[in-house]
């Protein structure tokens, strides 16, 4: 190749890398517009979703929400049906296919004693089987505490069907976990509710106006926060009145949470609002005249939006872990309620543990629900800064 050669060759690859770069370049200033042209909450999913442990632990929350709101029609029976003979049942295993079919059955138990050590034990007689159906009809119930029906998702016609076992007074307890996941995640969701209220506005009021008014709130928080958390749940739930109904329970020990899991969330909120406080915006609504409430409710609490939602989130599951450890020690729910630490109270006796170790399934739930809602907490977390890497 001679030197004119080799110079129409060195021009055509300055020709195409020029072409490249000048792409490259467009590629960029698009994407640098559509970042602008993007609002801030649209670019937080988009980040969210790529998350994929977030989006799983999302999906399991929500699963958990919709199961606790049908809960009775789920259940194949009901809170507080008995069966005797079938006390302490292990769980039972579902057949799918008979005699080449899709259909769904159990054997048929016959209770004995074993001789040896005079423990109730369950013989299947595998000539008898009993289909499971779906939408059968059983106990009545009231749909989401509203409407009066007696439809069940599944269920049998004549003996049992048992996916977690029973207890000694022959209840279902896959049952009874199911319904009672309607108070441990409602509880939840009231006691975060509530500590957000009270929270997000002592954590702002105490970031924007500083002075005494800082002093007081931070050193309120202080106290309330130098207390053991244990025994502070024990020492206000053991004042409650023993006489009260449950449902006033129920409320009482949500306000209890309430009152004591705000503090985290102050803390958060007042470090974010000072430094927002001396941003442009806050600047310009003062000259303009804006009142403080004005400031406070329609621009520092939507800038802190994002915030709030993720710390609410990550404050889920130390609320159902503070009902389920009251209940669980007796000082929480009681009886005629249900929740998961109110079910676990069974399995406080070792000896009972180890000759009926399905009693711990209640806390396999609350172990899944507190990962999920973990998980989805640090995804928002992650998203709540959609301009960091």
């Amino acid at each position: 190749m001679g030197n004119k050669g080799k110079s129409e060759y060195i021009r055509k690859l300055y020709e195409q890398q020029s072409t490249l770069d000048q792409s490259i370049a467009r590629q960029m200033m698009n994407s640098e517009r559509l970042a602008f042209a993007t609002s801030q909450w649209r670019m937080m999913w988009r980040k969210f979703v790529k998350n994929r442990i977030a989006v799983l632990g999302g999906i399991v929350v929500l699963l958990f929400y919709l199961i606790a709101l049908f809960a009775d029609f789920i259940a194949p029976y009901t809170l507080q049906q008995r069966m005797d003979q079938y006390s302490f049942l292990p769980p039972q295993k579902i057949h799918f296919f008979y005699e080449g079919k899709l259909q769904p059955f159990v054997y048929s138990l016959e209770g004995t004693r074993d001789p040896e050590t005079l423990m109730k034990v369950y013989i299947p007689d595998h000539e008898k089987q009993i289909p499971v159906r779906f939408f059968v009809q059983g106990e009545s119930y009231k749909l989401m505490g509203l409407f009066p029906a007696s439809i069940h998702l599944f269920g049998t016609e004549e003996g049992i069907v048992s996916l977690m076992g029973t207890d000694g007074q022959g209840r279902d307890m896959f049952s009874r976990i199911i319904i009672g996941s309607q108070i441990s995640l409602t509880i939840g969701l009231a006691g975060v509710a509530l500590s957000l209220l009270i929270g997000a506005f002592l954590g702002v009021y105490s970031g924007y106006f500083g002075g005494w008014i800082d002093n007081l709130i931070q050193r309120m928080i202080e106290i309330i926060r130098s207390f053991p958390p244990i025994p502070l749940w024990m020492a206000l739930t053991a004042a409650l009145p023993s006489h009260w109904p449950p449902l006033k329970v129920y409320f009482a020990i949500t306000v209890i949470l309430s009152l004591i899991g705000w503090t985290w969330l102050a803390r958060q909120l007042r470090g974010k609002v000072l430094a927002l406080r001396e941003e442009d915006f806050v600047l310009a609504a003062r000259l303009s005249g804006a009142s403080n409430w004005w400031i406070i409710t329609k621009h520092l609490i939507p800038a802190t939006m994002s915030h709030i939602i993720v710390i609410s989130t990550l404050s889920m599951p130390s609320m159902i872990l503070a009902e389920s450890s009251l209940s669980f020690l007796g000082l929480g729910l009681r009886p005629p309620l249900t929740s998961w630490g109110v079910l676990l109270q069974q399995a406080q006796n070792i000896q009972v543990l180890l000759l009926y170790p399905w009693l711990m399934m209640p806390g396999f739930f609350v172990a899944i629900s507190i990962l999920a809602f973990n998980f989805l907490g640090d995804g928002l977390r992650d998203a709540a800064d959609p301009y960091t890497v």
